[in-house]
C-alpha cells in the first residue's frame, strides 16, 4: 500500500535471519490495514447479530485463518520456485476480493433496511435508565466461522502476487524464505482478529449501539463503493492505484 510494504521489505538484506523473520512479522501485522481488508472487516464485523467484541473476534480470526492459508498455500510455488499464477488468474483473484467486499456490504444494507439495527429506548423510573431493544430483526442468523473462514480463503488468493515479489526481492535461503512466508501469514491473521476485536468493541459500545441504524448505511456504502472501485481496478477499468 503507497510503497509501504516496499518500504519495509527493505530493511531485509535476505541473509540475516532475525532481521528477515522481523520484517515478515512486521509486514503480516501492517498487510491488515490495507483498505481492502479494512472495508471488508467493517462490514463482517457490523453485519452479525452480536457486536460484541468477543463474537468479532471469533469472524475475525476465522476470516484471517482462511486468508493467512490462501497467502502460504499459493505463495509457497512463488517463493520456492517463482511461480506466479498467471496474470489474469492474479487479475480475476483481485476481482474477486472486490466482489466479496461488495456482497458484505450488501447484506448489511440489505439488513439495514430490513430494519435488524432499529433500536428503540425508553426509560424506567425515576432514574430514567435507558435500555435498548433491538428490532424483530435483529435476531437473525450470525455468519458462521466456516462462512468467515471461506471469505478469508477467497480474500487472501487476492494478495499471493505480491507477497511473493516483497519475500523474493530480498531472500535468497529457501527455506527462510519459506519460513518468512508462513510468518507473515500466521501474523496477518492475528492482526485481523485483533482488528475485528477492535471494531467489535467499538461497534458494541453503547453510543453506537444507540445510533447505529445511522451508522450502518454509511459503512454498507463506502464499503459498497470502494468494493465496486477495487473490482473495477482489478479489470484495468478504472485507475487501481494501491
Amino acid at each position: 500500500m503507497f510503497g509501504l510494504d516496499d518500504k519495509i521489505a527493505s530493511f531485509s538484506d535476505g541473509t540475516t535471519t532475525v532481521i528477515v523473520v522481523l520484517v515478515a512479522i512486521v509486514l503480516g501485522l501492517r498487510h491488515a490495514s490495507d483498505p481492502d481488508h479494512l472495508a471488508a472487516v467493517s462490514t463482517l464485523a457490523a453485519s452479525g447479530k452480536e457486536r460484541a467484541a468477543r463474537t468479532a473476534a471469533r469472524l475475525g480470526l476465522s476470516w484471517g485463518l482462511g486468508h493467512a492459508t490462501s497467502l502460504f498455500v499459493f505463495g509457497l510455488p512463488v517463493v520456492l520456485y517463482s511461480a506466479y499464477l498467471p496474470r489474469s488468474v492474479q487479475s480475476w483473484a483481485e476481482t474477486s476480493v472486490g466482489f466479496v467486499i461488495i456482497a458484505l456490504a450488501v447484506l448489511l444494507l440489505t439488513r439495514w433496511r430490513r430494519g435488524a439495527f432499529r433500536n428503540v429506548g425508553h426509560g424506567h423510573g425515576s432514574d430514567r435508565h435507558a435500555h435498548v431493544h433491538a428490532g424483530p430483526h435483529e435476531h437473525g442468523k450470525t455468519r458462521t466461522g466456516r462462512q468467515a473462514y471461506l471469505i478469508g480463503l477467497v480474500h487472501g488468493l487476492g494478495g499471493t502476487a505480491g507477497v511473493g515479489l516483497l519475500l523474493l526481492a530480498s531472500i535468497h535461503s529457501k527455506v527462510l524464505a519459506v519460513v518468512a512466508l508462513a510468518l507473515f501469514a500466521l501474523f496477518t491473521a492475528l492482526s485481523m482478529a485483533l482488528l475485528s476485536t477492535g471494531w467489535g468493541a467499538a461497534l458494541g459500545s453503547a453510543p453506537v449501539r444507540r445510533s447505529f441504524n445511522r451508522i450502518a448505511p454509511a459503512i454498507g456504502t463506502v464499503s459498497l463503493v470502494f468494493g465496486i472501485w477495487y473490482a473495477l481496478g482489478a479489470q484495468g477499468v478504472v485507475p487501481y492505484a494501491l
